[in-house]
């Protein structure tokens, strides 16, 4: 190979690893973008509460319930070409929900821009072993992938922040700053497809059965069941209709597992589950996620709504854990040459659990200067962001490695696939399952307080002077916020309780040797 074939070779997987970065990066904010911005929306499109938790949910859901059927439909028909598919469709669903006028349009967005990203992000990561040659180059372009995958969610908090405190004119219409969360990806989404021809070649098609069944009960069964969860945070779990949705997802994941079991080309092959150490990293990696939805969904209100800061002033607020996460899983990839994964991985969910209970002991009582404001930042959240971004950094890295380790050449595809379906759909059941909890104690707790306002008003002295109309709305904000703490402490509680879960999985269970993961083959009979 001649210096201007290899500086040219170079430069084609240089602007490859941009591209997937992008995508990848692109698709994952989008999970926390809106996270801000969800004071906004609720005003501006008169969401209900329950709606609200379906502008996160709904996307996560899309995304998680299509990626199987994405990653097959690359296999089948070229991932190159689905890639662009992907980005394109993300694009245009992006359009569409910054132009959203009401509720219904800006929830059918986020499911179309879920089914964008279902189809190129497993394509984008097919595309890296297809594109980038065994050793070095591999490694580094899965790390970066890693990495946008871990900080994506932050980097989505920081840029939704700073979206959502501006607005832009343009030919005399004024565009509010959280539309502006959805329609910065639309160039983003088209100049990458575009350039996608000029450093991708093409797979080759492998004709074979699309199983439309299992891809249609899976993402209904699972739909079933988020929405049961979610109607059960706001009607109790004793309403029909949440008794019917649960049901009727049990029903259909049983159904897809039976269509699996005897489909010639299944959406997923149960052998992919038979190897202990791999069955492990997909159930820990579906219920970090789970964990990690809590923080990222309730500290960005909390930190808005009760400690007052501004959508700009919030995003920043997360921007340790964007650089917290970079880091550790740069050490974690060094480590990981010489540490069994167990050992990283054990003790990063140590420290991420460790963060989540910080966060449960959150006070409710900030309506006190700025100063003391800044003070309880510094003191009762960054010191657990930071932990949470260092313990989640060295979980990354080495449960992507461990859930793709020895995967059979024909289930790659899909061995990436289920990872990334572990991931989104047990961050949306997660979410549903939290704002149950959280839901429920806000009920709670706004009863007894108003119980409590009323025995005080009864007990009171006669003739004595009435509150003044400021001391009544300082003592109802002061109610407020006590009652959205203490239903946000409780889901990070959960959370917690998710998080070690997942740690014992990865003690118990995780027994693959770091020498091992350097090795490329079958696994060992």
């Amino acid at each position: 190979m001649t210096p201007d074939s290899t500086t040219t070779g170079t430069a084609r997987l240089g602007w490859a690893l941009v591209l997937i970065s992008v995508a990848q990066l692109m698709v994952v904010l989008d999970s926390t973008i809106a996270n801000i911005a969800l004071p906004y929306i609720k005003v501006d499109l008169g969401f209900s509460d329950s709606g609200l938790t379906w502008v996160v949910t709904g996307y996560a859901l899309a995304f998680g319930g299509l990626l199987l059927l994405g990653g097959r439909l690359g296999d089948l028909y070229g991932r190159r070409k689905v890639f662009m598919a992907g980005l394109v469709i993300f694009a245009v669903a992006s359009l569409l929900g910054g132009i959203a006028a009401s509720e219904p349009i800006l929830l059918a967005a986020r499911g179309l821009q879920g089914l964008g990203a279902a189809l190129a992000s497993p394509a984008a990561l097919a595309l890296i072993t297809t594109t980038f040659p065994a050793g070095p180059a591999r490694n580094r372009a899965f790390a970066v992938y890693a990495a946008m995958s871990g900080a994506g969610a932050a980097v989505g908090l920081i840029l939704g922040g700073w979206l959502t405190g501006s607005s832009l004119d343009i030919l005399g219409a004024h565009i509010d700053g959280w539309r502006m969360t959805f329609l910065i990806n639309v160039p983003i989404g088209i100049i990458a497809a575009s350039l996608a021809p000029r450093v991708f070649a093409e797979s080759e098609s492998h004709p074979g059965e699309l199983d439309i069944p299992g891809a249609l009960t899976g993402t209904f069964g699972l739909l079933g069941l988020v929405y049961g969860l979610s109607r059960a945070a706001q009607e109790g779990w004793t309403d029909t209709v949440t008794i019917a949705s649960l049901v009727a997802g049990v029903g259909l994941l049983v159904l897809f597992g039976f269509i699996e079991s005897r489909a010639e080309h299944p959406l997923l092959p149960f052998r992919i589950f038979l190897n202990r150490t791999r069955a492990a990293s997909f159930v820990a990696m579906m219920l970090m996620p789970a964990a990690m939805f809590s923080m990222f969904f309730y500290l960005s209100l909390y930190i808005q709504n009760v400690m007052g800061y501004s959508p700009l002033q919030a995003g920043f607020a997360f921007l340790p854990f964007s650089a917290g996460i970079i880091v550790s899983a740069a050490l974690s990839s060094n480590l990981i040459n010489r540490v069994d994964p167990r050992y990283l991985a054990g003790t990063g969910t140590l420290m991420a659990g460790t963060a989540l209970f910080g966060f449960s002991r959150l006070p409710y009582d900030t309506t006190f200067p700025t100063s003391n404001v800044t003070g309880h930042y510094a003191t009762d959240i960054l010191p657990f962001i930071i932990l949470m971004s260092l313990g989640m950094g060295m979980v990354f890295v080495p449960l992507t490695l461990t859930a793709v380790h020895h995967v059979r050449a024909e289930d790659s595809g899909i061995g990436s696939g289920v990872l990334n379906t572990m991931q989104q759909v047990g961050g949306a059941l997660g979410l549903a399952t939290l704002a149950t909890v959280a839901t429920h104690v806000w009920h709670g707790t706004g009863e007894r307080l108003a119980s409590a306002a009323e025995k005080a008003a009864a007990l009171a002295p006669p003739g004595q002077q009435a509150p003044s109309a400021e001391k009544l709305q300082a003592m109802q904000t002061v109610a407020q916020h006590q009652v959205f703490t203490d239903g946000a402490t409780t889901a990070f509680l959960f959370g917690t309780g998710m998080m070690l879960v997942a740690s014992l999985i990865v003690w118990l269970f995780l027994d693959v040797k770091h020498a091992e993961l350097a090795t490329d083959g079958p696994p060992a009979a």
